[in-house]
């Protein structure tokens, strides 16, 4: 569904990726290990079209990605849950479930589409009509996945989900993430849960300054040696 292929991506003179290669088949949820600054992040927003690689090329489903405008990806079926959510605080839940269906498609669809979010989310309905930043954190990221579903995307990416959440919601948020993938659409995660990570997902691959250094299933990198001493604390 995915390919990634040799990307170099810099912000101005500072390379932060080096031959970044990887892919995802469609159904999987395939996830991004690595520390801080090791790319990640911006392995998500290359793939978005936020930004350009220098070399390579980024193919979803045949399209080159890296040639498509950012404003313009949604429309192949690709959307992307940030990090830190960036909802808009001020309009109600409704209203920002409304702006994650802008594409034409989404538009036609609007209606069905925000009944099943509100079906898979019912604390959304409840609270349907409120300002989104008076939600908890919790529901925060409800809605920010609920906005990325309502462009109906084939791929959704997640960056940090659980970041900031009390344990409880960290749980739940991995509930949302495996439910989305049981509802037929494919996952990219980016997570520092590690293990919760590992144990969810088909395949994984670890960036380490800015290079892809090792990929597996999610068994494989719970039982390798080097992921137990660098992200388990094993």
């Amino acid at each position: 569904m995915l390919k990634v292929e040799h990307i170099d991506v810099f912000y101005g003179d500072l390379q932060i990726l080096w031959d970044v290669s990887f892919e995802v088949q469609a159904g999987e949820i395939v996830v991004l290990l690595g520390a801080n600054g090791a790319g990640k992040s911006t392995t998500l927003k290359t793939i978005s079209s936020l930004l350009k690689p220098a070399n390579g090329k980024v193919v979803f489903q045949g399209t080159r990605l890296d040639e498509i405008p950012s404003h313009k990806i949604i429309d192949y079926g690709l959307a992307h849950v940030p990090e830190g959510r960036r909802l808009f605080p001020e309009m109600t839940v409704e209203e920002n479930l409304i702006v994650g269906s802008l594409s034409a498609e989404a538009k036609l669809k609007r209606n069905d589409t925000m009944a099943w979010i509100y079906d898979l989310f019912p604390r959304l309905r409840e609270r349907r009509k409120q300002a989104a930043g008076t939600l908890s954190g919790g529901e925060q990221q409800m809605l920010a996945v609920g906005r990325g579903l309502m462009s109906l995307p084939k791929l959704l990416m997640f960056d940090e989900p659980s970041l900031g959440l009390a344990p409880i919601m960290v749980t739940e948020v991995f509930r949302i993430v495996q439910m989305v993938n049981k509802e037929g659409v494919t996952v990219l995660l980016v997570e520092q849960n590690v293990k919760h990570t590992l144990s969810m997902c088909d395949r994984a691959y670890v960036l380490e300054n800015g290079r892809i250094t090792l990929s597996g299933t999610g068994q494989e990198f719970l039982n390798n040696d080097h992921i137990k001493e660098a992200y388990l604390g094993i």
